[in-house]
Formats: structure tokens, sequence, C-alpha cells
């Protein structure tokens, strides 16, 4: 009964600091994504891919949404001609690098504010080179899903030349690629009254909050039982390695699929066991790579390109967390 009692307050005390960041995350994003019309942002957007990608990174400030809002977003600054380095490194940092979430990282580590610090540098650093990779990749269309690379123009080749600059191994570039049946609608623009931008708002807010809330309850109450039902000695055996924590919690990070804007609560309770790099690495990994997000982004590209981006994250993120922990030791 003791246990059982102690994991409902856990249980309780998450629910209770990590709602309100939920439901101002939300709504800010629901403002934003509905009053803001993307179009006339992606035309001063630099064109260049490293300054590109540097733009994306930082335009949570403007879009600041967690993971479960930035695939719509990416989804639509391709499709209305975005760079591709824009939309990658928007996709991977808008979820940590935004005022709410830096606001509630900060407010969740206040004892251990470094973590904050290094919570966006790392995810700065991590998706500005995952999207330099793939701004190396010229013709958008073999890695889109066909309902949007239907929307992109061909890319321009001289006459006899071969395309270069795609990294996907095995891709058979002699067809052309088939994008019969599908229709594509994300250039068409709907213009709505005020009054139906405001319902639009409602419902928007409305879902995202059922949705999201129900991720948090569950995530919650995952970390109350793993402090309080699982042995001690395990969870100090994984916590304190070095390289086995960093493991154990990015795994942890993909499987929970908790919200970044509330994630630093979650992270906050393992703060006493496991090491600082694997908070980072819970912190970084799971805002881009979990289930939840996995499934979002293969709305927008291909299998191969997420396998990509996964290896690409998991790798950057467990040697950077890896260096953290060893430097700190």
């Amino acid at each position: 009964m003791n246990q059982l009692l102690s994991a409902f307050t856990l249980f309780l005390s998450l629910l209770v600091e990590a709602i309100p960041f939920l439901l101002m995350g939300v709504l800010l994003s629901g403002v934003l994504l509905i009053f803001v019309d993307e179009r006339k942002l992606i035309a001063i957007l630099p064109k260049n891919p490293f300054l590109g990608a540097l733009a994306g990174s930082l335009l949570g400030f403007m879009f600041p949404v967690c993971e479960c809002g930035n695939v719509p977003v990416a989804r639509r600054l391709i499709s209305q001609g975005a760079p591709i380095s824009v939309a990658i490194s928007f996709l991977m940092a808008a979820p940590t690098i935004n005022p709410v979430v830096i606001w509630a990282t900060w407010t969740a580590f206040r004892d251990q504010p470094e973590i904050a610090v290094l919570r966006v540098v790392l995810s700065f650093m991590v998706a500005n080179i995952v999207a330099m990779v793939f701004s190396s990749q010229k013709d958008l269309r073999a890695i889109l899903q066909p309902n949007i690379a239907i929307a992109l123009p061909a890319p321009k080749v001289k006459a006899g030349a071969v395309p270069v600059g795609t990294f996907f191994l095995g891709e058979d570039r002699s067809q052309p690629l088939d994008f019969a049946g599908y229709v594509s609608t994300s250039n068409q623009v709907v213009t709505k009254s005020l009054p139906d931008r405001l319902n639009l708002l409602l419902d928007n807010t409305l879902a995202e909050t059922r949705e999201l809330g129900a991720i948090l309850v569950m995530g919650s109450a995952i970390a109350a039982v793993i402090q309080v039902w699982v042995p001690r000695d395990i969870i100090l055996s994984l916590g304190q390695g070095p390289v086995s924590s960093i493991l154990a919690m990015m795994i942890l990070a993909a499987i929970v699929s908790i919200c970044s804007t509330v994630d630093a609560f979650f992270a906050l309770s393992f703060a006493a066991t496991f090491t600082g790099g694997s908070l980072l690495a819970f912190l970084v990994f799971g805002p881009i790579i979990d289930l939840k997000a996995i499934g979002l982004i293969l709305t927008i590209f291909k299998k191969r390109a997420v396998i990509y981006i996964f290896l690409l994250t998991a790798q950057l993120t467990f040697l950077s967390c890896l260096f953290i922990n060893f430097q700190v030791r």
C-alpha cells in the first residue's frame, strides 16, 4: 500500500508541474499555425543550405510546437517550396528550441541549469548536422512520400548530365518516379474568416490537449511505476554507467514518446539516479525520434529517409552525451 501511495503521489506531482506547460504550448502553437501565413515566411528564408539549416532550427521561436505539431508545419514548408535544410532542421529542432520548452526545462532543472543550456546546444547541433547531410539530396522527390513529392518541380539538370548528390544506397535511379494516382492539395490556399479561424483554433486546441494529455498521463504513470517498483539496484546499475545510462534513456525516450513540452519533468524523476549525459540523451533524442514521431515523420519521408534520420540522430546524440558523461566524471 505504501508503494502504491508513493507512486500515486509521484504521478500527481509530475502532472501538476507539467500540465500548465502543456496547455501553454498547445494554445500558442495553435494560434501561430492558424494565423501565420507560412508562404510569406518561406519567401524570406535563405536558400543557402547552411544558412537555411540555421534559420530552420530557430523557427521554433516563431512556431513553438512539440513533435506532434512540427510535422504538419514541416510538411507545409516542403510543399510550399522551402529548402530541405530548413524543413529538416525545423522538424528536428522546433520541439526543443522554442520558448515554451526552454522555460519548462529551466523550471524542471532549476538546480541544474546546465541541463537546460546543454539541451538547446545539443539539439541545435544535431538538427543542423542532419539538415546539412540531407541538403546534399538534389532531387527531393526521391525521398518524399508521393503525395508531397508530386507538388515539387523536377530539378533542373543539364542535357546529358547524371543527377548527383543522393546518398541513398541501392536506390534505383534508372526509372522515373511514378506518382500516378496521387493528388496534391498542398498548393491550394483557402482563406478563412476570423470566426472560422477561431473555431478551428478551438478544435485544434481541444484535439491536441486530448491527445497530448493522454500521452502525458501515460508517461507520468510509467515514470512513477519505474521509480517505485523497479528495484533500486537495477536502476542504479543502469543509471550510473556512462554508456548503459545513455542507451537506457534513449530507449526509454523512444518508447515513452512523451511530449517535449513536459518531458523535462519526466526526466527530472531520474535525476538522482542517472548521469547528466543520459538525462540529456533523453531530452535531445526523444523529441526527434520516438514511436509517435516516427509514425508522423513517415507521412513526409519514405522509410529509407526516416532510417537515415534515425541513425544519424542516434549516433550524434549518443556520442555527444557520452563525451559529456566522461567530462563530468
